[in-house]
């Protein structure tokens, strides 16, 4: 149940760009139980779906609570192509609760209980870099795997300097 954390300095073994989702809620009337409750259910329901299909392209999420009234996940993904052929997919539950807000939308029944967000970025490598110390796995690192850091650098500047074999051999040539 409890990771064991790894002891010492420790960072992300993540190579090339790396792709970050940030999704949440934020409920706007408590009482309003049967409008926010949903969409907290629907983002587990999503979490569940993309941990079966793991070809999906999420390689990890962290939940996180940012007031008693914001909550969100901290995504990383392979690609953005994977990011969204998943938004898009027909099959999948996020289009379908997607055409569901859309169609409350349009037709003037959402009434503001709840605000929905997310921001999408993609890092280029040499444009991140991370530390950790005495920790399990976490974020960037339980995505993309945990590293000694001196794998990568004992310096952020050196961690922002590296490079992965790819990025590397484009670079020289």
């Amino acid at each position: 149940m409890f990771t064991k954390p790894e002891l010492g300095r420790t960072t992300a073994d993540a190579e090339g760009d790396v792709v970050v989702l940030l999704i949440g809620m934020r409920v706007n009337h408590f009482w309003a139980v049967h409008q926010w409750l949903p969409v907290m259910l629907a983002m587990f329901r999503m979490l569940g779906e993309l941990a079966r299909n793991g070809d999906r392209g999420l390689l990890g999420h962290v939940m996180l609570t940012a007031s008693p009234r914001t909550y969100y996940v901290v995504q990383y993904w392979e690609s953005k192509e994977k990011l969204y052929a998943y938004a898009h997919s027909p099959e999948m539950f996020h289009h379908r609760a997607w055409a569901t807000v859309n169609r409350k939308e349009r037709a003037g029944r959402m009434r503001g209980h709840v605000g929905l967000w997310h921001e999408a970025y993609v890092v280029p490598e040499g444009s991140y870099e991370a530390i950790y110390l005495d920790m399990p796995a976490f974020g960037l690192a339980r995505a993309h795997g945990q590293v000694p850091v001196e794998r990568r650098g004992r310096y952020a500047e050196d961690r922002f300097a590296h490079r992965s074999g790819r990025k590397a051999a484009e670079q020289a040539g």
